[in-house]
């Protein structure tokens, strides 16, 4: 076995961590499916990952990945057989959507520095595969996010920490179809809240806050 002198060692580990540059998260959004497991180029990288769960982030080099998804415990016939390019300094969540036999990867990009800006600053994707495009609104009727269609993510708006009551309405109704109540937002922080779920069907609609610490 060959061991690294100690300064080729430390050479060694700091060009690890160079490369090790990005993160990923995964997310399962896909309301009829089971636990999964997913890998990466053939590794085991999320393991018995649930409707609705997000796993923690994973430190990655990048470049070029080919991710398999699979009811868990499983090795054949992957539900999902795709490639993802992560470039370097990026961090993404990579979501599982859609509805079996039609489920696909969609990668979310995610901010890669520190939100500075006093306020707590949000954004909505619409991961819902039957819902219409939809509006979001604050209780006082106050539109935050108009007329955003499934697999479509809108603009971070920064807005005071606090708590906060959202509605989900029907693009240009006011139809209330869920109420989002008593979230908290607290300042100099990212969030993404994801609409997952079904209209009228089960699992029910329903929101994912998702805080994204940098």
């Amino acid at each position: 076995m060959y061991y690294y002198p100690y300064t080729n060692m430390l050479a060694h580990c700091y060009m690890m961590q160079q490369q090790m540059n990005s993160k990923i998260r995964v997310l399962h959004a896909v309301p009829n499916a089971p636990a999964v497991d997913v890998y990466a180029n053939d590794n085991l990288i999320v393991r018995n990952l649930v409707y609705k769960e997000m796993s923690p982030y994973l430190p990655v080099p990048s470049g070029n990945y080919n991710i398999k998804v699979y009811p868990t415990g499983e090795t054949t016939n992957p539900v999902i057989d795709s490639s993802v390019y992560i470039p370097a300094n990026s961090v993404f969540n990579i979501a599982a959507i859609g509805e079996l036999p039609d489920i696909s990867l969609y990668p979310i990009q995610e901010p890669t520095s520190a939100n500075k800006t006093g306020m707590a600053c949000i954004r909505f994707i619409h991961l819902s595969p039957d819902a219409p495009p939809v509006d979001i609104k604050l209780s006082d009727g106050s539109i935050v996010f108009s007329n955003v269609p499934f697999k479509s993510i809108a603009n971070y708006t920064c807005v005071p920490s606090g708590t906060y009551t959202f509605r989900v309405n029907p693009a240009g109704t006011d139809n209330v179809v869920l109420t989002v109540p008593n979230v908290k937002l607290n300042p100099n922080t990212f969030y993404t809240v994801y609409a997952v779920g079904l209209v009228g069907d089960k699992p029910n609609l329903e929101a994912l806050l998702a805080a994204e610490p940098r």
